[in-house]
């Protein structure tokens, strides 16, 4: 479903040139919630930034459902983020005075859709991440990971299938980061309409809920485990 080939970035030139990414290798399958861990710098935001469309790689290619891209400009891959790729930051970005399901419409409403459409597609999307209940209320009036669902709401709306998520429980408390990761898996294991889900987390408890983990080191990505995340040695990793 995605597929990253060789992919490279540098920022910087000259003797102040900082390769961030050097060759990066990885798919992901339909329905499968990825975990990505690495230490700050490493480039995972880089690497996601690409993913979805923001920013453009040196060398390589990305293949998403179909559409290959990688190392144009933002201008020329719109179609990448209006349908291919939703976003879940750390920050929920909702409009303060806006309801939770004006909030998911407009973004709809934003990348073109009508606003019937963009109303029902938000409804439904709001029930799916079990805010049927609240979906009129501002954002004042949800819990924090309330508010992260109505951002998860927006981001599945369109239909789209991957979700890119930085850090999506880093501002919530551990028992709405464990809802949160509790929807995904139900969001990735939806048998109707599976979502693919690349999530960059320093938590390695919520990465071990993931389907796999990978670990961003050097530029590149290799399969991991808990323990491979937590820097453990040969020895280390003998206890249970």
């Amino acid at each position: 479903m995605l597929k990253v080939s060789g992919l490279t970035k540098s920022f910087g030139s000259g003797s102040n040139k900082l390769h961030v990414l050097k060759g990066i290798e990885m798919e992901i399958k339909k329905g499968e919630m990825v975990a990505m861990m690495g230490p700050s710098g490493c480039g995972k935001s880089t690497l996601l930034n690409i993913i979805g469309g923001l920013l453009a790689g040196d060398e390589g290619s990305i293949n998403l459902n179909g559409r290959e891209y990688g190392l144009k400009g933002p201008s020329s891959v719109v179609d990448v983020r209006r349908e291919l790729v939703g976003w879940i930051f750390q920050d929920f970005h909702l409009l303060d005075n806006l309801s939770a399901v004006d909030n998911v419409a407009m973004a709809l409403e934003l990348s073109g859709v009508n606003s019937k459409e963009a109303e029902e597609a938000a409804i439904k999307s709001l029930v799916r991440v079990g805010l049927g209940d609240r979906m009129h209320h501002i954002p004042d009036q949800l819990s924090g990971g309330q508010q992260q669902r109505v951002a998860i709401a927006r981001a599945i709306a369109g239909n789209r299938p991957i979700l890119l998520a930085d850090e999506p429980t880093g501002n919530l408390d551990i028992a709405s980061g464990k809802e949160v990761m509790l929807l995904f898996k139900e969001l990735c294991h939806d048998k109707e309409n599976p979502i693919s889900i690349l999530m960059v987390t320093h938590d390695p408890d919520l990465a071990s809920t993931a389907d796999r983990m990978l670990l961003l080191m050097d530029g590149k990505t290799e399969a991991s485990d808990i323990r491979s995340a937590w820097g453990l040695d040969d020895e280390g990793s003998e206890e249970e």
